[in-house]
C-alpha cells in the first residue's frame, strides 16, 4: 500500500511543480479516493525525500503620492465576500531579473482568491494598471461593486480613478504604511514568488511567460488553497454557480 501511495505523492508533488507541503498533498490524495491519513503522508513525504517550498518575506514596491486625495479604507481588512465581483484587490509587485526590474499588477477577486486580471511591464506607471484593469474586464464582463488597493500613485492617478468612477467603482484604500489591509494580494505575491522561485530569475521575456503560465495554468485552476477549503479559485467558483 505504501509503494501505490508513494507513487500518488510522487505524481502530485510533480503535477504542483515541486510547490506542494503535506496540506495540500493530503488532500489530493483524498480527491483521488486515497484514504490516508496526514502523518501518513508526512511520514511518506520524509521517506521519498518530498519537500514544499516554504513561504519569503517580500517588501512591498508602490510609492504613495503626497499630493493624491485617497479613498477612505471602506474594506477595513473584511476579506471574505458572498459571491464574486462583489471587491476585488488589487497591487504591484517588483520582480528581479537579469534584465532589470519587472513589475507585476494584479487584480484579484476575495470571493475566489482568483486573479481576474492582471499585466506585466518594465516600467511602473499607471498604464499598467490600467491594462490589468482592462484584462479584468473583459475575462468578468462587469466591474467590481468595491475596488481595493493601497495609496500608490498609479492607483490615485487621474487616468485610473476616471476608469474606476466611469463604471461606477466605489474606492477603497489601505490606511498608509499597513500591509495589512491588503493582506490577500500581498500573500498571493508571496506564494507566487516562492511557487516559480529561480524560473524568475532569468530574462524579463522568459519571466512574464512563466507568470502567465503560473496565473492561467496553474493558480486559477489548479492549486489548492487552504482558504476555499483546499479548492482551486476555478473549482469554487463552479461549486457556487452550480449550487444558486
Amino acid at each position: 500500500m505504501d509503494r501505490r501511495l508513494c507513487v500518488h505523492l510522487r505524481a502530485a508533488h510533480a503535477a504542483s511543480d515541486g510547490t506542494y507541503g503535506s496540506p495540500r498533498l493530503h488532500r489530493e490524495l483524498h480527491t483521488a479516493g486515497l484514504g490516508v491519513g496526514r502523518n501518513r503522508v508526512i511520514r511518506l513525504m520524509r521517506s521519498e525525500q518530498l519537500v514544499g517550498r516554504p513561504r519569503k518575506r517580500f517588501r512591498v514596491t508602490t510609492a504613495a503620492d503626497p499630493a493624491a486625495v485617497c479613498a477612505p479604507n471602506h474594506l477595513d481588512q473584511t476579506f471574505t465576500t458572498t459571491r464574486p465581483n462583489e471587491v476585488w484587490a488589487a497591487d504591484i509587485t517588483a520582480i528581479p531579473t537579469t534584465d532589470g526590474w519587472l513589475y507585476l499588477a494584479v487584480l484579484l477577486d476575495l470571493f475566489s482568491r482568483r486573479i481576474v486580471g492582471w499585466a506585466v511591464a518594465p516600467t511602473l506607471d499607471s498604464s499598467l494598471v490600467l491594462q490589468a484593469w482592462q484584462r479584468a474586464l473583459v475575462q468578468r464582463r462587469r466591474p467590481p461593486r468595491l475596488h481595493h488597493s493601497d495609496r500608490g500613485g498609479q492607483y490615485t492617478s487621474a487616468r485610473y480613478q476616471h476608469e474606476l468612477a466611469r463604471h461606477r467603482v466605489r474606492c477603497s484604500m489601505s490606511r498608509r504604511g499597513n500591509c495589512f489591509d491588503n493582506a490577500v494580494v500581498e500573500s498571493f505575491f508571496r506564494t507566487l514568488k516562492v511557487d516559480l522561485d529561480r524560473r524568475l530569475r532569468t530574462t524579463r521575456s522568459e519571466a512574464a511567460q512563466h507568470i502567465a503560465t503560473y496565473i492561467d495554468a496553474f493558480y486559477n485552476t489548479r492549486r489548492l488553497h487552504s482558504t476555499l477549503g483546499y479548492l482551486s479559485p476555478a473549482e469554487f467558483e463552479r461549486r457556487h454557480r452550480r449550487a444558486r
